[in-house]
């Protein structure tokens, strides 16, 4: 069985990514033939087929892409911050940031297309675990009351991939942002350490 050897990209396949991931984050990509691409993107069929063999490869590649970045920025947010309550609200506003940056369609192609729906669920997973952690370290700090951590992070997960697909946001009338903002004092609410009343 031979393993596939990705050669590094060139600086101008990774500006046609870029530009790539920023038109299908606006328009989605279901929709769009490799001919459309091209013609959108002002390159050669064979430009787009030397990132993937094919739109359904492409489409796997920038989801994958615009989700790995959108981890490392918000990463990058929480990095400096030692209180663990202004970390897990910052990763939710990142979060949020984040998704500000997909449409509609984009979400809705995500959903529908299986590769990109794994790509997605892996997401969701990896930030129901990364609140796990911030749980965890809050109980362990004494920050937060004792509660089970994996638990209340499997239900942030559940909450986080109902924004992320809309289905809370439109139900509920308010925006994703809106949506992260109400899951953040959800949470840092319901975990914070009753005062002694004195």
């Amino acid at each position: 069985m031979t393993s596939i050897v990705r050669r590094p990209l060139t600086p101008r396949q990774v500006e046609l990514l870029g530009r790539l991931e920023a038109l299908v984050l606006a328009e989605g990509f279901a929709h769009f033939t490799l001919d459309d691409l091209a013609a959108r993107l002002h390159c050669s069929k064979s430009t787009l087929y030397a990132l993937a063999a094919s739109k359904e490869q492409l489409a796997v590649r920038v989801v994958g892409r615009y989700f790995k970045g959108a981890a490392e920025r918000i990463e990058q947010r929480i990095a400096d911050i030692d209180d663990v309550r202004a970390r897990v609200g910052t990763y939710l506003a990142g979060a949020a940031d984040e998704l500000r940056r997909a449409s509609a369609q984009f979400i809705t192609d995500v959903s529908a297309f299986a590769p990109t729906r794994s790509t997605y669920e892996r997401n969701a997973r990896a930030a129901a675990e990364r609140i796990r952690a911030f749980i965890q370290e809050g109980v362990r700090d004494g920050v937060f009351r004792d509660v089970h951590a994996t638990l209340i992070a499997e239900m942030a997960g559940l909450l986080i991939e109902g924004i992320q697909t809309g289905v809370l946001p439109r139900r509920a009338g308010v925006s994703d942002a809106e949506a992260f903002t109400a899951l953040g004092e959800l949470l840092l609410d319901g975990l914070r350490r009753e005062r002694s009343q004195s």
